[in-house]
């Protein structure tokens, strides 16, 4: 799909009461309100959006100057980065909502009884197949969209262990997030550090292979243990092939974006694929496309349920980032970046500081790709004074950038994952909640592991691409 580089965003500074500590109590206040909300169990990110309000209420008491607060505030929720997101979640929660009631989830089902899959055979079999999408799609989000609403009711009737489905589901949306050439925290990593596209997925096999394969077992051992608290319903379920045809759809969406298709352009044409598709075999009755409720004045479609399923991501986004680009504007992330540069002395110290000053921009942003191009100078210029490859560069703030907003509960992947456990809801199963979501997701956990093992041991630090 095509990929580009945020433009150059406004650089207006703001200046707040208390200096530093100003500037960062509006996300002291985001980051406890949405914890203590995730660890409490908060239907949806909808529960987030009052923190968000009050955080940017906060932020305008601090700025000294409230009408430059209130433009770069506005600036941040109309990044492009935003409208593609949103743009996304509607299209993909559309068509999983299409999948669903032209038959597909009984389709699974079929496939699974026939397959004789339990619980635990559904989990492995999910987590390959998100792999799949997302290596092809390069879109963690659209992984989670696309493949949520199918595979999690399926795998719920099936008895699996609910958050370690969950978990395998958003762990396969790690790894195409990781390594796939159309990833946007590939693409932004690699073209930030000026590394060669090809050799910098290359050299992230060695990363995520042993990851993927430490989180297949891992997955595997979690839905065999909880098996047995699971309400397996395997005998009870037969479900039926009708739906097996609409399988065209992901396909094709899938196949446009191999075929380097924008997103919106994958996106829209599946549900159109699908509408026709769906209307022409007899699954999608014409009063699911469009119906008209003329006592109460309404239209009804599962159009308009798509858009309602993506209401709540996206305004939450939209204050998010918001709230960003007020961080942004301080210049907190450039005195970060200059007070790392001091400091990085030798190879392992510039290391460390690439993973400490990334990690860092990516837990006040909560966003990957506006975290890495926030430190990839710093990154860049202190790695190459040091002797850094650009491609080590380059995985470091990949590795990084794909642990912590797949693990955290405030994260939007999380977030994401967690709103689409709703799909399982009128097949009678539960949401799993973001705190177990992130605790599952063993892809995540297996990167973390591993960038703490490279950055203090060193491991490849001498390797150098013949690009270099």
């Amino acid at each position: 799909m095509d990929l580009e580089l945020p433009e150059k965003e406004n650089q207006q500074s703001l200046t707040f009461y208390g200096g530093v500590a100003g500037a960062l109590l509006p996300f002291l206040v985001f980051v406890t309100g949405v914890i203590t909300i995730a660890l409490s169990g908060a239907p949806d990110e909808r529960g987030f959006w009052p923190v968000l309000i009050v955080a940017l209420a906060i932020g305008l008491l601090m700025a000294k100057n409230r009408k430059a607060f209130s433009e770069v505030v506005i600036e941040g929720m109309a990044n492009k980065i935003v409208m593609v997101m949103i743009t996304a979640w509607i299209l993909a929660s559309t068509i999983g909502i299409l999948m669903q009631i032209t038959g597909f989830v009984d389709a699974l089902i079929w496939t699974s009884a026939q397959l004789s899959l339990n619980g635990p055979g559904f989990v492995i079999a999910t987590f390959l197949i998100c792999c799949i999408v997302s290596l092809s799609t390069g879109s963690s989000f659209a992984t989670i969209l696309i493949c949520s609403p199918l595979l999690y009711p399926a795998g719920g009737q099936l008895g699996a262990h609910l958050p370690t489905l969950a978990g395998a589901i958003i762990g396969g949306a790690t790894v195409g997030d990781f390594i796939a050439p159309v990833s946007d925290t590939t693409i932004v990593s690699a073209l930030s550090q000026k590394a060669e596209m090809g050799t910098t997925v290359k050299s992230r096999v060695k990363y995520i292979v042993p990851a993927a394969l430490v989180a297949l077992v891992a997955f595997a051992v979690s839905a065999i243990l909880s098996e047995s608290t699971a309400q397996t319903q395997v005998a009870a379920l037969s479900g039926s092939p009708k739906g097996l045809p609409m399988l065209l759809v992901p396909a094709l969406i899938i196949y446009l974006f191999l075929k380097g298709k924008h997103l919106f352009v994958g996106l829209l044409t599946g549900l159109m694929f699908g509408i026709l598709f769906g209307l022409v075999l007899g699954l999608l009755p014409m009063n699911q496309l469009i119906s008209l409720d003329l006592d109460n004045f309404t239209a009804r479609s599962f159009i308009i349920d798509g858009i309602n399923r993506a209401v709540g991501i996206s305004f939450f986004t939209i204050l998010l980032m918001g709230l960003v680009a007020t961080l942004k504007a301080s210049g907190l992330i450039k005195k970060l970046v200059d007070f790392a540069t001091a400091r990085s002395k030798t190879k392992r110290h510039t290391e460390l500081w690439i993973s400490g000053t990334i990690s860092a921009a990516v837990l006040l942003t909560t966003h990957s790709a506006v975290a890495i191009l926030m430190v990839s100078e710093f990154a860049n210029k202190t790695g190459e004074k040091m002797g850094i490859s650009r491609t080590r560069r380059a995985n470091l703030l990949s590795l990084v950038a794909c642990t912590f907003p797949f693990l955290l509960p405030y994260f939007i992947p999380v977030i994401l994952m967690t709103n689409m456990s709703h799909s399982g809801e009128e097949f009678g199963i539960p949401s799993v909640s973001p705190l177990e979501i992130g605790l599952y997701n063993f892809v995540s956990w297996a990167l973390l592991v591993i960038v703490i093992i490279v950055v203090i041991f060193g491991i490849g630090s001498k390797a150098k691409s013949k690009h270099e």
